[in-house]
């Protein structure tokens, strides 16, 4: 939202306080209060009908520092907000600076007012002349804040958006919509960025914040939000993946999925016609042409059409699903339901709802309804602790006919005006939380039901927070090649806000897609954390397109599951620590200036990087940071730094190996979930000096953790686990070795 006309005026109708001086503070132990005046102080009569404005500090945990912006405090308070969780600290106070950690808020006592945030001995950013705003204008009061970018800092994260990586120059609504991937709205929200300066910033606010990233001031973040009062939370780095680390420490980190959910998902596409025949069709045919299935899914017509939702199966088209799901089950395959949070006027539910007050309420006490999406549709109450219960009971139903994950659709189309919460939820701020009340509940149902590590989603929406309940993929793309980058654009975004795991559909959810586009979309897909087929209007099939295809979904899904060891423990790594399982190349390479802007290109992991391919023809453009990287698929050396142009075919992606990893292959390529330790090849692509740990993970934490060290030309390879057969590859060459040895010596050479 923009205040001003120019660089010197305000926009008619606006009127804006700063601070324009130091009055005084009150230091606490654990805080810091400041209060700022909004004119220049010069005598007694210049305290009289001057607003101050009150600047509260405080820390939540090390290198964290809240800034409270207040002009009236006389305000109820609203809910709901978000979850931070800290832990202790013992801030350093003084009347002028707060200092949490490394990280230091300094107040200016001269001439100019001025807040600046410190760490290592340099200025990180801050708020200065004009940066701070207490607004009156036609449309209400506001509360802005803005922070100085410096020359060549750029700005990521702010949810998934499918514009460009780079948020510069862009005026961003947190606000969650169902827009597609080809609009500037976004499904998932997050009202939070870093820098490639060191630092994070935090707007604790789960409704609407506007943010103007270098575009009204050129040299600053700004960011506002309605009312009197704006709080946000500035998180000292130093690197992206820092940041990343202490920001999901304080808004949660993601339950790590069950390995099955890392297999290739299958679905009845959306308004396709199908039934269990056509079901099975589809499942035979992938097992006859040797492709791999772990989920089938069943999109929104398993329930009858205008009854969504009723969480019944339409008995018209799927006579025996108790039946039908054991047969699935006894086919080694997990079932996903698809589900929204909205329940139509004919669903029989919408009675029920109604009469126990399930359901979300205008201020005249009526049901709030609109024929959007559904007829009649009304939406559940989940700030109501009975009506959380009465949705879980609808799903444990399904869970215990054999159903093993929800599709938990929709969650965006949140009304605001003229409607009642149950527990009095302010309906700005819930617009964009309800998706987090949403999401628990589902989230919740299947790992009571199924136990920790099995709990898995397939989300549309999100806010702070959302990423404790995965997996989360990208909403309605297009399939075409632009869609495809577009897709890209947003998870490299969403992951750069805190979620760890992200999914996207194969071959594009609108339109058909040509071959070319799905065998490109395929390989992209399946060097994903979640792979799903999923279209609207046709099916996903690959026989749908060519033979060709099919040779080429084999061949990268078989890829993926014999990467299964590799990608697992990058997956424990998302959960344990907040780093997300693909990357983008600034936050795996801070220190390299060539990297701030690609957002073509990606890291899986710590050590693998994917270049996927947008063009029918195979050519591809993509940046290798410095060193020796090693192509996956053929053993071909790239030496970094520099950009590569290459031709691909439809059975090749670019996929490097960093210097120096050790990539643990597995045995298996029908499943994603078997044990990772047994038959695992551990591949060294340009040992480095020294040691290096890697953790092949095993069943119920028993995991395998083998040390290579490399000592000029000889390389040792420890191994400390459970007696299981394992092998060693360098180059073309593979060494065996017997199950009952814990160590091999290779020799350079």
């Amino acid at each position: 939202m923009k205040f001003t006309d120019g660089y010197w005026r305000k926009r008619d109708g606006y009127q804006v306080l700063h601070p324009a001086q130091f009055q005084d503070s009150a230091p606490g132990p654990d805080s810091l209060t400041v209060y700022a005046a909004t004119r220049k102080v010069l005598d007694r009569g210049d305290t009289l009908d001057a607003p101050l404005i009150t600047i509260g500090l405080e820390s939540p945990a090390p290198d964290v520092i809240r800034v409270t912006l207040e002009h009236f405090q006389g305000g109820r308070p609203r809910t709901p907000s978000f979850a931070i969780t800290g832990e202790p600290v013992e801030p350093g106070v003084s009347a002028t600076s707060f200092t949490s950690g490394a990280l230091t808020a300094q107040i200016r006592t001269g001439d100019e007012w001025g807040l600046d945030f410190l760490a290592d001995g340099r200025r990180l950013t801050g708020s200065g002349w004009k940066g701070t705003g207490i607004v009156t204008g036609p449309d209400g009061a506001f509360v802005h804040e803005q922070l100085d970018l410096g020359v060549g800092e750029v700005v990521y994260g702010l949810g998934e958006r499918f514009g460009p990586l780079v948020k510069n120059g862009q005026s961003i609504d947190i606000w969650n919509e169902d827009g597609g991937t080809s609009s500037e709205q976004s499904y998932k929200n997050v009202p939070f960025y870093f820098t490639n300066g060191g630092y994070g910033v935090l707007v604790d606010h789960p409704g609407k914040v506007s943010f103007e990233v270098a575009s009204e001031m050129v040299t600053r973040t700004q960011f506002s939000v309605a009312g009197q009062a704006l709080s946000y939370l500035v998180i000292y780095g130093p690197t992206p993946a820092d940041v990343l680390r202490k920001y999901t420490a304080l808004t949660g980190r993601a339950a790590l999925p069950p390995a099955w959910s890392f297999g290739l998902w299958l679905t009845t596409s959306f308004t396709t016609s199908y039934d269990e025949e056509t079901v099975n069709s589809f499942i035979d045919g992938m097992a006859e042409r040797d492709l791999p299935l772990s989920v089938f899914h069943f999109d929104t017509f398993w329930m009858r059409e205008f009854n969504w939702c009723d969480f019944e199966w339409d008995t018209r088209i799927f006579p025996d699903p108790v039946g039908m799901l054991k047969r699935l089950a006894d086919k080694g395959l997990k079932v996903c339901l698809w589900i929204n949070p909205y329940i139509a006027q004919r669903s029989p539910l919408f009675a029920e709802g109604k009469a126990n007050g399930y359901l979300v309420t205008t201020e005249a006490g009526d049901v709030w309804q609109w024929d959007r999406w559904q007829a009649g549709m009304a939406l559940v109450d989940f700030t109501n602790p009975a009506a959380r219960e009465w949705y879980a009971s609808k799903l444990r139903a399904l869970v215990e006919m054999g159903v093993d994950a929800f599709k938990s659709d929709f969650g965006e189309r949140i009304p605001v005006d003229g409607i009642v919460w149950h527990d009095g939820s302010d309906p700005e701020r819930m617009h964009n939380y309800y998706t987090q009340l949403y999401n628990q509940v589902v989230f919740d149902v299947l790992k009571e039901a199924r136990g920790e590590g099995e709990a898995v989603l397939f989300a549309r929406s999100a806010t702070v927070g959302g990423q404790m309940f995965p997996v989360h993929w990208g909403g309605d793309n297009t399939g075409n090649f632009a869609s495809m980058a577009e897709s890209l654009r947003g998870g490299l975004s969403l992951m750069s806000s805190g979620f760890g795991f992200w999914s996207h559909d194969i071959g594009g959810f609108e339109g058909l897609p040509d071959p070319a586009v799905f065998k490109r979309w395929v390989a992209f897909g399946l060097l994903s954390s979640h792979s799903r087929l999923h279209g609207s209007k046709s099916y996903r099939v690959p026989w749908n397109f060519d033979d060709e295809a099919v040779d080429v979904l084999r061949s990268f899904t078989h890829l993926k599951y014999r990467l299964m060891p590799y990608l697992y423990g990058a997956s424990r790594e998302a959960h344990l620590t907040g780093l997300p399982v693909m990357r983008s190349m600034a936050i795996g390479f801070p220190g390299d200036p060539a990297v701030a802007y690609l957002d073509r290109q990606y890291l899986l992991g710590g050590d693998l990087l994917v270049a996927p391919v947008f063009s029918a023809a195979g050519d591809v453009q993509y940046y290798v940071p410095a060193g020796s990287w090693t192509h996956y698929l053929t053993g071909e050396v790239v030496q970094g730094p520099g950009w590569v142009r290459e031709t691909h075919g439809f059975d090749s992606v670019p996929l490097l190996v960093r210097p120096g990893a050790v990539i643990p292959v597995g045995a298996r390529q029908d499943r994603p979930d078997y044990d990772y330790r047994d038959g695992v090849t551990l591949r060294l692509f340009s040992p480095a000096e020294g040691r290096t740990a890697v953790v092949v993970p095993g069943p119920s934490g028993a995991d395998t953790v083998f040390a290579v060290v490399r000592d000029g030309d000889e390389v040792r390879i420890g191994r400390s686990g459970e007696a299981l057969r394992w092998s060693v590859q360098l180059g073309d060459a593979v060494t065996e070795v017997a199950a009952d040895q814990d160590s091999c010596t290779l020799t350079l050479g």
